[in-house]
């Protein structure tokens, strides 16, 4: 008598290693329209990164006149006529979260494009591939290389090639630490070892991580170091276009010689002739026509791959494409094909997006350049003078952030009768300050606020003191406010 079938005979006796040895890719070298896009975005994303911090942009005397610049000395971030300082650092969290939405964006319009187009580890990967093809031969020349014997010829390709490799990543480190000084005047410090200790270990440290990310960990980084796959299929739904083997076109397979034969006796046979080709130019060496898979950073190649072996052979291109199940269940029931690039998340991630980028847009160009903050003396919090004022004592801290130096009054609104008075800065107005800021600079200052009240009037504890910093030729006002108290 057969035994009831239960629950636990169905599961798997093991779910299989958490990772697996690294096995050698032999990427086959492929042209067509996706290929030609990687290559335009590797040199652009390349291009942008190793030559921006040559750029110069005219700031006035005085100041650097590197268009993109962060300098950690001075406390400030440069990108061309933008200058920012550590207290807007909200720009920067506004910058973050926008990249990360339009990350959500990409996803829900068309999978891992930033994995397969933009990561930092495809392109400098994409470049270290094709270096190993420049100096070792496109797939079965180093397939066939890598089972021989060390030559002498053999050792020359691989001293040249890492000899390349390196050459990249050391510049790779040397680029990184030109957005954190003057370029020419660092590099000619680096030429001359007068540059500081710390700019030769970024260098270190960049130039080893790029080699050894690029050159030898490759696809293991995109399956086990990056959470983006995991993040990206928790985020994706059934309408998002992947890279998607059309099964419902392509199966059944078989040869291009038996497909004909197969068709001649009436039965069915499907478009793929089982080449491979998509497995071979495949950086991550998966089969796609597997299904959904983690290791596939979709990068279109094997797009590419298959519409060049359904042309040599007179069938319809793209048996690999943008697609999802949704079209594919509908093409097997003789439906037309829906696509829906605006859908609820699409649009609701749009909304942020221009939401955010909008706000950060008019706060920059509404910014002032003249800012101001106060903080109240702690101890004492006021004292009565022998005339029976009361006098409040703050730390007012002035920001210049314009590259020239200005006059600035300062007035003081709230206490009844204020009089003002600040401690160390000679003016021509006793009873209305007025300071020099610096160009480009913070400025701290104790000043003091004596109001005309009487211990019998009936004045509240504290009342609201608004200071007001005004530029005497520009007009521009900045206001902060505290409290004024009354012992």
């Amino acid at each position: 008598m057969n035994k009831p079938l239960r629950a636990a005979d169905l599961q798997p006796d093991d779910d299989g290693p958490l990772y697996t040895a690294q096995k050698k890719i032999f990427p086959q070298s492929v042209s067509g329209p996706f290929r030609r896009i990687k290559w335009i975005l590797m040199a652009v994303c390349l291009g942008i990164y190793y030559f921006l911090p040559f750029v110069r942009w005219n700031r006035g005397l005085g100041a650097p006149d590197q268009a993109v610049l962060i300098d950690l000395a001075n406390n400030r971030f440069y990108f061309f006529a933008i200058e920012l300082w550590p207290q807007e650092i909200y720009y920067f969290t506004g910058l973050l979260i926008v990249a990360a939405i339009v990350l959500f964006l990409m996803n829900a319009l068309g999978g891992r494009v930033w994995c397969g187009y933009l990561c930092p580890q495809t392109v400098w990967t994409d470049l270290f591939y094709a270096v190993e093809r420049f100096v070792e031969g496109d797939r079965r020349e180093r397939m066939r290389k890598a089972g021989e014997g060390f030559k002498l010829q053999r050792a020359a390709e691989v001293a040249l090639k890492h000899s390349i490799w390196l050459m990249i990543a050391w510049w790779t480190g040397g680029a990184w630490v030109l957005y954190f000084a003057d370029a020419p005047t660092l590099i000619k410090e680096l030429v001359t070892f007068d540059a500081p200790m710390v700019a030769y270990i970024w260098i270190g440290i960049l130039t080893f991580t790029t080699y050894t990310l690029a050159g030898f960990m490759r696809e293991q980084v995109c399956v086990y170091m990056c959470p983006w796959p995991r993040i990206q299929a928790a985020l994706t739904d059934e309408w998002a276009l992947n890279v998607t083997y059309k099964y419902d076109r392509g199966e059944k397979r078989s040869s291009l010689k038996k497909a004909a034969q197969l068709r001649a006796l009436g039965e069915p046979v499907g478009d793929c002739v089982d080449c491979n080709q998509c497995v071979a130019v495949c950086p991550t060496g998966i089969d796609i026509r597997n299904g959904p898979q983690l290791d596939c950073i979709q990068c279109g190649l094997c797009i590419d791959a298959c519409d060049n072996v359904m042309k040599k052979i007179g069938r319809p291109t793209r048996l690999i494409g943008y697609d999802n199940d949704i079209n594919i269940h509908r093409r097997m029931e003789g439906k037309p094909e829906i696509f829906k690039p605006i859908r609820a998340r699409t649009v609701v991630y749009t909304l942020i997006i221009v939401a955010i980028g909008g706000a950060m847009l008019y706060k920059l160009a509404n910014r002032t350049l003249l800012d101001v903050n106060v903080l109240h003396d702690r101890n004492p919090v006021a004292v009565r003078l022998s005339d029976g004022s009361v006098r409040n004592g703050y730390t007012i801290r002035f920001l210049n952030k314009r590259g020239f130096d200005r006059v600035v009054a300062v007035d003081v609104e709230g206490p009844p009768n204020a009089v003002i008075h600040v401690v160390g800065a000679d003016s021509i107005t006793p009873d209305r300050p007025m300071i020099v800021l610096g160009r480009d600079t913070t400025t701290e200052l104790r000043v003091l606020v004596d109001s005309n009240t009487n211990a019998n009037d009936d004045v509240p504890q504290s009342v609201p003191v608004t200071f007001h910093v005004t530029d005497i030729g520009l007009g521009e006002v900045a206001s902060t406010k505290d409290v004024f108290v009354t012992p």
